[in-house]
């Protein structure tokens, strides 16, 4: 059974940059089949979380136009939420339970190497817990 989140996460996580606009993101989303983007800034280092509820619920239903809403914008968070590279899977599981986060990204140092998600935890997982994620990560689920 996998141990750290290295070993569970998806590599190559592609960042939305801080200065494209929410429908560059939303292709990005579609071309990659991804649910949600990092947001890097120049720097390269992590800036936020961008979801397509977000766009959504952010963008599309408050009548903002995504051409030219920049992705930085709904970047609300003043820290966004990430697990180590080589933080347990157990803790990983932990941190998505208690921000309610169905994604996490995975840094190794300040590097952004991958992306954990509440799939990839569940396959990587004694099927008990499995619910137990679920059922606290949906309790209130406004996020991503």
């Amino acid at each position: 059974m996998p141990r750290t989140a290295r070993e569970v996460m998806t590599g190559g996580a592609e960042c939305a940059q801080h200065d494209d606009t929410i429908t560059d993101a939303a292709r990005k989303m579609r071309d990659l089949g991804v649910g949600a983007l990092p947001i890097c800034g120049e720097d390269n280092r992590l800036k936020g979380m961008i979801t397509d509820r977000d766009v959504a619920v952010k963008v599309v239903a408050e009548g903002k136009d995504p051409n030219t809403v920049k992705v930085i914008d709904l970047a609300d968070q003043p820290e966004v939420v990430t697990i180590g590279a080589d933080d347990s899977v157990e803790e990983a599981l932990q941190t998505m339970a208690k921000y309610k986060v169905r994604r996490l990204p995975v840094i190794d140092g300040h590097d952004l190497i991958g992306m954990v998600s509440q799939a990839d935890i569940a396959r990587n997982i004694e099927d008990d817990k499995v619910g137990d994620l679920v059922q606290t990560i949906s309790q209130g689920d406004d996020n991503n």
